[in-house]
């Protein structure tokens, strides 16, 4: 996990070093083994390095070509380097002697703006092209690496990190209050607005290109075609794809100088990555995969039964060839100070455990972390196949599944047909109704009753939602269309986001195999029947990792609650901090409404057995009084 920084100023004004070293300097914590700046009268690049890969050692940034006309400053990691350094001319060097920079150099120099759409891998980089007195920006389909920037009529910068933005004195201190309130409502829609007025992020999958004539061109160069369709003779041919897709998704991340680690969970996603990187490995030498699990032996047993994976995960273990560790997450703090200050507020309640493994990971000298985030997603986890049978009438082969998934699932088939089958077929064509007249009647509300209605009006936060969701297909019957929809959600970039800052805290990299470019579109690209088949969901994931994952593990059908010990903890070591924002929430008054937030408060405290979203929504509620208190923007 390295950072990038660049300043370009349109009026011929020079950059001075000292600029780019404060942005540098304040961004160490994203690599410890180096910092170097470059410039040349009005643009200047920084960087610095955190080593990961075996050619990362060997790389110098920002790197100028032999002719001086072309520099690039990156954060990247290049997967299909074996196909690129052919494609690119470059096979007269040793692989093991070529940096991912320089490969992304050379094709810049060969495709131009098209250069990223044949990356595979995960990259955030600017190369500034001195022919054109352009610098040109680009950054990874999932929005694994993040990218900010402030633009102007005099100057553009652009940075890993908000904070290094802000070093700058002609960045402005404002607080974009449409983002807060898209933040309450829960909306991730607006994948380019940050906290910050004026301040921006690069979106996924997008490049941007700025020049002397001021003129800012932005534009995506990769989405997901939802046309295509792989059609094999039998399932076992597709499990087969399959598992050669994944597998080389997961030995691509793989590679590091480093020792590698894996998140292990004990459910299907993180286990099918430790599994088949264990196997990678073992064929590889003697190296060991370290695995970080988060347990919770303090919580009392009516509640550790619905939290306690460890079962699950010592199955995995019991194959050998992991350095197992186990945190204790039911000792951590849900409420952690990562991000406040110069940044965003979060809002993910879960991310205390993973700040835990990463923590555990440094210390035993890790650097790249493998994580299975949201591989349902990716992968799909079926169901609307059930919708789809039952749109197109084939009833036969519906009740086969439902038959099928209620004794796999232990649940009424009653059940299974109204939500999965009818309820859809019913219930979102009258939603899109409601919205629509909504729309026409201007009576659409928020989402959440948290927000202040006053303030939502303020703001125009309907209006500005709606914009983003008329791009959204109002209806998506197929279980490719649902598919499709669960991907291009913007609440992955805004989960990848936190979790590259995360990670970047305790100098690792996090490394996301079922975000690969090429495991998403091959599982996109699959008959519905393949991603739900006799009943099991995430059927293609399950049915390719036989012989490779304890059966325990491939058939499972549950899912640790990990609310249980969040609930809990927020109560027992934070207190103090809710009762002072409820006591005193000035911060926030003219953003939230403060009845809901008390009332939820006042239900948390009384410990109820019905308690459901309360804890959610005070975090929610809290997190951006204390950022809003630190921060001290202007309005």
């Amino acid at each position: 996990m390295s950072a990038i920084v660049g300043i370009y100023y349109f009026d011929g004004r020079p950059v001075e070093k000292e600029s780019l070293g404060k942005m540098v300097d304040i961004l160490a914590h994203r690599g410890s083994d180096g910092a170097s700046i470059w410039n040349t009268g009005s643009v200047g690049l920084g960087h610095r390095m955190l080593w990961t890969t075996p050619e990362s050692l060997l790389e110098k940034l920002p790197f100028v070509n032999q002719t001086g006309n072309l520099v690039i400053t990156a954060d990247a990691r290049v997967d299909n380097r074996d196909q690129l350094i052919p494609a690119l001319g470059l096979s007269n060097h040793p692989a093991e002697k070529i940096t991912d920079s320089q490969i992304i150099l050379a094709a810049y120099k060969k495709w131009g703006e098209q250069c990223p759409e044949k990356l595979i891998g995960d990259f955030a980089f600017v190369i500034w092209d001195g022919r054109k007195q352009q610098l040109f920006c680009a950054r990874d389909p999932m929005g694994i690496k993040s990218f900010y920037y402030y633009y102007s009529k005099d100057i553009f910068v652009f940075a890993s990190e908000i904070k290094a933005l802000l070093c700058l004195p002609e960045v402005p201190h404002r607080l974009n209050e449409l983002k807060v309130a898209y933040y309450l409502d829960l909306f991730y829609e607006d994948q380019e607005i940050t906290f910050y007025q004026d301040i921006f992020r690069l979106p996924a999958a997008h490049y941007l290109s700025v020049g002397c004539t001021k003129k800012m061109q932005l534009k995506s160069y990769w989405s997901l075609d939802t046309k295509r369709e792989i059609r094999l003779k039998s399932n076992q041919e597709y499990a087969e794809a399959f598992r050669e897709v994944f597998t080389e998704a997961v030995g691509c991340r793989l590679r590091s100088a480093f020792p590698v680690g894996s998140t292990l969970s004990g459910g299907l996603d993180s286990s099918s990555i430790a599994c088949t990187a264990r196997q990678i490995l073992s064929n590889c030498g003697n190296q060991q995969l370290h695995t970080f699990s988060a347990i919770f032996p303090s919580l009392p047993k009516e509640e550790l039964r619905f939290i306690d994976e460890r079962h699950y995960m010592n199955a995995v273990k019991a194959l050998g060839g992991f350095v197992p560790h186990d945190v204790q997450a039911d000792q951590l703090n849900p409420l952690i100070d990562i991000l406040w200050q110069d940044e965003e507020p979060i809002l993910a309640p879960n991310l205390y455990m993973h700040q835990g493994l990463y923590q555990c990971a440094n210390q035993q000298g890790v650097r790249v972390f493998l994580d299975g985030i949201d591989g349902d997603s990716a992968v799909s986890h079926g169901w609307s196949y059930l919708t789809e049978l039952a749109y197109t009438g084939r009833w036969h082969t519906l009740m086969q599944e439902v038959n099928a998934a209620a004794r796999q699932c232990r649940l009424s088939r009653r059940l299974i047909l109204q939500r999965y089958a009818l309820a859809p077929l019913v219930l979102e064509p009258v939603s899109y109704l409601g919205q629509w007249l909504g729309r026409i009647t201007k009576t659409l509300k928020p989402n959440s009753n948290l927000i202040n209605t006053a303030f939502a009006q303020q703001v125009g936060l309907v209006e500005h939602s709606q914009v983003h969701l008329s791009r959204i297909p109002p209806l998506a019957l197929s279980s490719r269309q649902q598919h499709c929809l669960s991907l291009t959600t913007g609440l992955y970039p805004n989960l990848m986001e936190i979790a590259d800052k995360t990670t970047a805290r305790f100098s690792l990299e996090g490394r996301y195999p079922f975000f690969d470019r090429r495991v998403m579109e091959f599982c996109l690209a699959l008959p519905s029947n393949q991603k739900f088949r006799q009943g099991w969901s995430r059927a293609i994931l399950r049915f390719a990792m036989t012989d490779i994952l304890p059966p325990e593990v491939q058939w499972r059908v549950s899912k640790g609650r990990l609310g249980y010990n969040f609930d809990r903890r927020l109560l027992e070591v934070e207190g103090k901090t809710l009762k002072e924002v409820i006591n005193q929430p000035q911060a926030i008054e003219s953003y939230v409404n403060i009845p809901v937030l008390r009332s939820a408060y006042e239900r948390y405290i009384s410990q109820s057995q019905e308690i459901e979203d309360e804890p959610m929504t005070l975090m929610t509620g809290v997190v951006l009084a204390l950022w809003l208190n630190q921060s001290n923007l202007t309005i």
